[in-house]
């Protein structure tokens, strides 16, 4: 199971309710949740919830170190295996979709380049104008799906240096990844999304949120610190710094968070339609659920879901 959506769609209540009909362990697929000392802003689960229900993939690293995609996909899977073996189901659960596509897809693993002839193919794709780029890449792998100049040189280099395109090494990473996701997407109309998200904000600011920020940076995280460009964090330090007047702090958040959820839409959106459409013997299936639906139908109606899926694989 991987339950995925945008914030505020209720990821973490239907975790919650799953593990009161089954015995799961929740793997975080949130790249702000990896992060310790900031858990008002990330919506970290509660601390009964997490005493109830075991958590991976929380408070990894500190403020101002980097964790990618491809690291979380590594340690996910193996905490996948392990909680299999514990005798648990490990269920997926996060809005990050680059960390949620390395885990469904597998790793790509690079083929060995020549350095100097990398080194020598990078100087040429700098010059190129963004549209020759573009150009060149889909060219060179007809399934180049654009996404800047820095994805459009990734395209080109492994094309021309390993004697096959990108979408060639990741379909051979689907095809030995390390789960085969059944997604759970959860939908709701854009009217609840924003109410929630607005009242998600409002319980951040009365539960600390600008506290917790002041005592990150007082211990010596810089401002622009990974960790800390997240939504909410940078209005309130802004405000902190005096570039945002503090009594529009809870809008500028609110008007982020909506934007933020947007994208996460259209990302899942699209990128899970693919996934169920990709050549291969086990396409993902995806199951689209009424968020607006108490979590305790949602729950029951997810497990009894759950039961056919996991008998026909």
């Amino acid at each position: 199971m991987v339950v995925v959506g945008p914030t505020a769609s209720g990821k973490t209540a239907l975790a919650g309710a799953l593990a009161a009909r089954l015995s799961i362990t929740v793997i975080s697929a949130d790249a702000r949740q990896v992060y310790r000392g900031l858990d008002v802003g990330t919506a970290k689960p509660d601390v009964e919830l997490r005493r109830r229900v075991p958590h991976l993939g929380l408070d990894l690293i500190a403020v101002g170190e980097r964790y990618s995609a491809g690291r979380f996909a590594a340690d996910a899977a193996r905490w996948i295996d392990e909680v299999r073996g514990s005798g648990r189901t490990p269920v997926v659960v996060g809005g990050t979709g680059f960390y949620i596509r390395a885990l469904g897809e597998g790793l790509f693993q690079e083929p060995e380049l020549d350095p100097a002839r990398r080194d020598a193919l990078r100087e040429w794709t700098d010059r190129l104008e963004p549209g020759a780029l573009a150009r060149w890449a889909g060219r060179l792998d007809p399934q180049f799906g654009g996404g800047g100049r820095q994805r459009g040189a990734r395209a080109i280099e492994v094309a021309l240096l390993t004697g096959h395109p990108l979408s060639h090494w990741q379909q051979v990473a689907r095809d030995t990844g390390a789960i085969r996701p059944w997604y759970i997407q959860l939908t709701l109309p854009r009217d609840v999304l924003h109410r929630r998200i607005a009242e998600r904000v409002d319980r951040m600011l009365a539960g600390g949120l600008v506290d917790e920020v002041r005592t990150v940076l007082a211990a010596g995280a810089a401002p622009d610190a990974p960790g800390l460009d997240a939504v909410g964090y940078r209005e309130v330090i802004a405000a902190e710094r005096g570039t945002l007047p503090r009594e529009q702090v809870r809008d500028a958040i609110v008007i982020a968070t909506r934007q933020y959820a947007k994208r996460q839409e259209t990302w899942f959106r699209n990128q899970l339609s693919a996934a169920s459409h990709q050549r291969s013997a086990a396409p993902a299936q995806v199951w689209r659920l009424d968020a607006t639906l108490p979590v305790s139908d949602m729950a029951d109606q997810v497990l009894a879901r759950w039961r056919t899926v996991s008998t026909d694989g």
